[in-house]
């Protein structure tokens, strides 16, 4: 679960408030998301992400991954890559994040 716990840090890190309509408020020591914002878009506790980041927790479910990639804004490709590094076989359906590009989701086949 240590790789599931770094991909996790990395990805909270890199999404901005902005991205996610959130304010980016005054002093804050990373530019991206806090966990207690991850938390709050995923629908889980704060201290649920704080157990998946320090490799805790173990065993996360579908749902809760499906949440994160949501939350994170991941690509396909890396939603994939999340369910990969927790152990859990990835999803064959992909409902992209708002504002991603068909492009950026190419898994899935239209007509």
């Amino acid at each position: 679960m240590s790789e599931f716990a770094d991909v996790l840090r990395s990805w909270r890190d890199r999404v901005t408030p902005a991205e996610v309509g959130l304010p980016a408020g005054a002093g804050r020591r990373t530019a991206g998301l806090r966990r207690e914002e991850l938390a709050a878009l995923a629908g889980v506790s704060v201290d649920y992400v704080v157990r998946l980041e320090q490799g805790r927790a173990t065993n996360p479910s579908p749902q809760l991954l499906a949440a994160l990639a949501t939350a994170l804004r991941l690509t396909e490709q890396e939603r994939d890559h999340l369910f990969r590094v927790a152990g859990a076989a990835p999803p064959d359906t992909w409902a992209r994040p708002p504002g991603t590009s068909h492009l950026a989701c190419s898994g899935s086949s239209t007509g």
